[in-house]
């Protein structure tokens, strides 16, 4: 009975044992995730601990969290106990990623998760939601890629024109590229959209507004079906909601959204192989051909350039210029390559050269021959062939040669010249020189020897003023809190400096100023920026609230701005302001 006693509590204690182990893990949402999607995390643990210390989520921004949630629970006489650390993940570009290890203390031990790999993919579509903030905005914004042609011949200009479509219902703060197509398949030239200005336009037969992004000129260099990847947005934007204000305005709130343009496939034609000439090279486009001479008549050991250029508009980049062919009696240098082409949305236009140095070593008459250049004409989808004009040099003055004429044979060995090839045929005049002095300078005890000599002892008590005044500037701490405070204004205000006198540019880059400087200040995000968590935030760095009030209304004026009438001292007005209130609370912020 008593070894039945015994192995009875042994039971108990070793069933005690395994329910008091402890537990704590990570959880995610999925493993594998689209670059527009939100990736949910939750470090798990079966007892309260302390010192929660959670990975850096390289690869992530944390667009909420921690979110904290503790249950505990008795069922059956036994207690269940679970505390929760929430985070929510937005990726910030594609490829392999891993959450490194989370820890946290127990019973004085430290417990550490399991590290968990993450695939984030290309963007993918998101189911719909009518309720979401989030699906909502998706509905009124759309980033749109344009492809001015899905079927190309090899080497045929195309364009892709982004354009980004946003309906008047919603207001747009800000954008970042987070994923940018890299055309692997293709020679790609992205155009200047600098300075592109808001346009009404339309978007499946409704009223949108649009502003171009990006426009890129791309000529395939594989046949088949090509893949162009999507341009990805991370878009911060204010979406209205159900609720209204006391005035009956509906209320808006920020989101912060993820766009993509979606793959694009083109189905490139390879170019025709019937009636391809021999000497063709890749040219597609509309081209002419001119091969032109320096001079025609010259004496010998004398120069000339040679010239072959292309001109007109296609692949210009893309392949090589006709090579001349020469008599052995003319000596040739290697060309020298110049190209003249510009990128437009038509494509490349311009020329391109090469130019020829060429030196005749004898007296007589030398043919250059006529040369061709092949290339598709895409208007007529046939090959065409261009052909220069035979330039004749005729060399005056100079030795004869005497393997060009039978005449020479009978001549005396007495009479033939000798050529005798300079390596400095073509050195230049010297139009300066360096004298030397007959009679030796000494250095010892010259001027120079007495100055250098006592110049350390001199730059002794200059350097002693400099330290001082350095020492003095760094005691002065409330001075160096304004200068830093100054500075740090004119930093981010920069932008908006420069854009005075353009009301809306002026306006966007002032509140996008305002809105860097509270992130860097307070380190927080975007999606953050509210006016009661700001006020907060400041009042706790001991920030005056006279100052926080000057601040929230720089920003309701950017907001008020784009839709009144501004003249340039208001804006000048608001800029001084802005800089003015940067510095107080940089000053006065612990």
């Amino acid at each position: 009975m008593k070894i039945k006693k015994h192995l009875y509590i042994l039971l108990i204690l070793v069933s005690t044992l395994a329910s008091s182990q402890i537990k704590f893990e990570a959880k995610v949402s999925k493993t594998k995730l689209g670059i527009n999607e939100r990736l949910r995390i939750d470090f798990e643990m079966n007892q309260d601990g302390d010192n929660f210390n959670p990975p850096d989520f390289t690869g992530f921004t944390v667009v909420g969290g921690p979110n904290q949630s503790v249950s505990n629970s008795w069922i059956n006489g036994k207690r269940s106990f679970k505390k929760t650390y929430t985070y929510f993940l937005a990726p910030k570009k594609r490829g392999s990623f891993t959450i490194s290890q989370a820890a946290i203390s127990i019973n004085n031990e430290t417990y550490k998760t399991t590290p968990i790999k993450i695939q984030v993919t290309a963007a993918v579509d998101i189911p719909k939601d009518p309720n979401d903030p989030s699906y909502l905005a998706s509905q009124n914004i759309h980033l749109v890629a344009e492809i001015s042609k899905s079927n190309p011949y090899l080497n045929e200009a195309i364009t892709v024109v982004y354009k980004l479509y946003v309906s008047p219902r919603i207001q747009v703060d800000n954008w970042n590229e987070i994923d940018t197509p890299r055309f692997n398949d293709f020679w790609s030239q992205n155009i200047n959209t600098q300075g592109q200005k808001v346009q009404n336009g339309k978007y499946n037969g409704e009223d949108y507004r649009f502003l171009v992004l990006r426009k890129t000129v791309l000529y395939p260099q594989k046949i088949g079906k090509l893949n162009i990847e999507p341009l990805t947005l991370d878009i911060s934007m204010r979406v209205p909601t159900k609720r209204r204000d006391i005035f009956g305005s509906l209320l808006m709130t920020r989101v912060n959204k993820t766009v993509s343009a979606g793959n694009k496939t083109i189905n490139v034609k390879p170019l025709p192989g019937v009636g391809k000439p021999v000497d063709f090279t890749g040219a597609v486009g509309d081209f002419s051909l001119h091969v032109l001479s320096s001079k025609t008549e010259l004496d010998a050991s004398e120069s000339l350039q040679i010239k072959v250029n292309v001109k007109g508009s296609g692949n210009l980049k893309l392949f090589k210029l006709p090579k001349i062919s020469l008599p052995s009696s003319l000596e040739v240098y290697e060309p020298e390559h110049n190209e003249d082409v510009k990128t437009n949305l038509s494509g490349m236009q311009g020329s391109m050269s090469d130019s020829y140095t060429v030196v005749p070593q004898f007296k007589g008459k030398y043919p250059i021959p006529s040369i061709s250049f092949s290339y598709f004409d895409l208007e007529t989808e046939t090959y065409k062939r261009l052909s220069s004009d035979e330039i004749i040099i005729n060399v005056l003055n100079g030795p004869s040669n005497s393997s060009s004429s039978t005449e020479n044979n009978a001549v005396s060995s007495r009479n033939k010249q000798v050529v005798v090839l300079n390596s400095d045929q073509f050195a230049f005049i010297k139009t300066k020189t360096n004298f030397l002095d007959i009679k030796p300078k000494y250095f010892f005890k010259t001027n120079m020897f007495w100055g250098l000599l006592l110049l350390p002892f001199l730059a002794i008590p200059l350097a002693i003023f400099v330290r001082k005044k350095k020492a003095n500037r760094a005691a002065d701490v409330y001075g160096n809190r304004i200068r830093k405070a100054d500075k740090l204004a004119r930093r981010y205000l920069s932008s908006a400096k420069k854009s005075l006198g353009k009301k809306e540019a002026f306006y966007i880059a002032l509140e996008k100023a305002l809105h860097n400087y509270l992130k860097a200040k307070l380190h927080i995000e975007t999606s953050d920026l509210s006016k009661d968590k700001i006020n907060n935030l400041l009042n706790k760095k001991g920030v005056e609230d006279h100052v926080i009030n000057e601040f929230g209304s720089i920003l309701e004026s950017c907001e008020l701005a784009r839709y009144t009438p501004i003249d340039i001292v208001t804006m000048q007005e608001d800029y001084d302001k802005a800089a003015k209130t940067i510095s107080l609370i940089d000053k006065q912020a612990r």
